[in-house]
């Protein structure tokens, strides 16, 4: 069945790989290492499970007339749990899909996935509850799903199908690379879903809530929440009736490489320190001298004439980790990634000096992410902190960017942080008090949406009694912004501010979301907007 390895008609794409992920290979670079025959073992497990399923058919070039056939590629990858483990030999067969042309061959792509604001929410309430839990991995994901058009594509190379290439493949299903694959997949597990009595929910389409069940949805992985481990058996059942393919990974003990860990005393901890090892190893700073806070003054600009970088490593792809890492576990150091990250197209010595400074921080904090010790007492709280203006007068004079504030707000729920945002505002703000309406605003628009997101997770109870209604404390610190809120009127320097921001506070004067004055010295939000001084950073931490 395998034909001698030979790379006759591979397209120079094919060969192209992250070169700062060594996990990642493409077939020659698979072919070349010692285990190879591993990854031929995974190609023709991969070839035959398509076989098996009939997701193609073989048919003759000649009867496919004028349509395109689009190249095909393999992907190799060692498969590593959260702590670096390797677990598996991957091989996934892929489309070409940048042949594709829209109109043609391909139309919508779009596909959401779970936010981790709603993971964290859940693993929140999973202990408040009591709740039980799986995590589900569907196998051979977007092939489950059916096409609604034509497509051919090239015999994969390494196989032996067709060497007089007289033959090409007809696809019956979904494959991994064309660009309608994540969109396909997603409408028929909607379909399904819904069979079974699931609903989305308007703030996270990917959360199907159902009588006594929550399901959480990101591409092939699944949660599954509820009070009963016989309706949860029962789901995943349902879903392999519904010939949906998948295999039960037990208690989440790991999801999207973030480890997953339940302490004794019943809270959950999640980090992520391979990937933490992958960035020290792509930066150079597995044995360096270590930091204890990630950001120091003052902001970083564009830098136009600083100095070249060394470019010893790839500084998009260590900031892509950087994102997910900041984004997934690890709110302390979101200010000074998002610092870094604006400056990715064209990075100076200024700005690789800061990532290691980042990666050094990570060194002497490689064992720490999130604990969440949920407080019934303490319901929802959302702290907000605008930085007005800090990189005016110390960047680049031309950049209008050093103009603008810098928004940064946590919320949590039962004193468990489920999400934290900072990033640079869009409009120029004329006052710290606009600054902070302004954070008010956005923050607001996160809080809203959470309430009712957190409403129907307390719904999912076998208990008679309806859950109370949840509502937010903002904690503020700046007055200016206070007295806007709560006693509104027409004002000579706030008259000029956007109706577009006032949305809000029809939920103030409701009751739902309640603002109170905080001291600056106890705002977390401030870990999130500034470089701070050491001791203050490792309080708020």
């Amino acid at each position: 069945m395998l034909s001698d390895w030979t790379f006759n008609d591979i397209h120079p794409l094919s060969l192209v790989t992250k070169r700062a992920d060594a996990d990642t290979m493409t077939y020659q670079q698979a072919m070349q290492q010692p285990d190879r025959f591993e990854y031929i073992k995974a190609m023709v497990k991969e070839v035959e499970n398509h076989f098996e399923r009939e997701h193609w058919e073989i048919v003759k070039r000649s009867t496919i007339g004028g349509a395109k056939t689009l190249r095909v590629v393999w992907s190799f990858k060692w498969k590593r749990n959260p702590l670096g483990i390797l677990t598996k030999h991957k091989a996934r067969l892929c489309v070409e899909g940048h042949m594709q042309e829209y109109g043609i061959n391909y139309w919508e792509t779009h596909a959401p996935v779970v936010k981790w604001l709603s993971v964290r929410t859940m693993l929140t309430l999973s202990i408040i509850e009591d709740l039980h839990s799986k995590s589900i991995d569907f196998v051979l994901t977007y092939p489950q799903a059916d096409l609604d058009i034509d497509i051919y594509m090239e015999t994969p190379t390494g196989i032996d199908f067709d060497r007089g290439r007289s033959k090409a493949l007809k696809l019956k299903k979904n494959l991994y690379g064309l660009k309608q694959a994540g969109r396909n997949w997603w409408l028929k597990l909607s379909e399904g879903l819904d069979d079974m009595g699931f609903k989305p929910r308007e703030a996270d389409p990917c959360v199907w809530i159902h009588k006594d069940a929550v399901i959480l949805v990101y591409v092939d992985n699944y949660l599954i929440f509820s009070r009963s481990k016989a309706t949860i058996k029962e789901i995943i059942k349902d879903l392999k009736h519904r010939q949906f393919a998948s295999t039960d990974e037990g208690e989440i003990e790991s999801y999207l490489g973030v480890e997953v860990n339940r302490m004794n005393d019943g809270s959950i901890e999640i980090k992520q320190p391979f990937l933490i090892n992958r960035i020290l190893s792509a930066v150079g700073c597995t044995e360096s001298a270590t930091h204890k806070v990630p950001a120091v003054k003052p902001l970083l600009g564009k830098d136009p004439e600083g100095e070249k970088r060394l470019k010893n490593w790839h500084y998009r792809s260590v900031i892509g980790m950087l994102n997910f890492l900041a984004g997934s576990t690890r709110p302390d150091m979101a200010f000074m990634v998002h610092q870094c990250a604006r400056f990715s197209a064209d990075p100076k010595k200024c700005h690789e000096t800061a990532v290691k400074r980042i990666a050094r921080y990570l060194q002497g904090t490689e064992k720490q992410g999130m604990i969440f010790t949920p407080d019934k007492s303490r319901g929802m709280e959302c702290y907000v902190d605008a930085d007005f203006a800090r990189g005016w007068n110390t960047n680049d004079s031309d950049d209008p960017t050093t103009l603008m504030s810098r928004t940064g707000y946590v919320i949590l729920y039962a004193g468990c942080p489920i999400t934290f945002v900072s990033k640079l505002q869009t409009e120029c703000a004329l006052s710290t008090t606009k600054a902070e309406y302004i954070l008010l605003s956005q923050a607001m628009r996160e809080v809203i949406p959470t309430m009712q997101l957190i409403n129907e997770f307390l719904e999912v109870s076998e208990s008679e009694q309806k859950p109370p209604t949840v509502k937010c404390t903002l904690f503020e610190d700046n007055n200016g912004a206070i007295k806007l809120v709560t006693a509104p009127k027409m004002r000579p320097r706030t008259k000029h501010i956007a109706l577009k921001y006032h949305h809000f506070r029809e939920h103030v004067c409701n009751g739902t979301v309640k603002i109170k004055r905080i001291d600056t010295a106890e705002q977390i939000a401030d870990i999130v907007t500034k470089p701070l001084p050491e001791s203050i950073f490792e309080y708020l931490r």
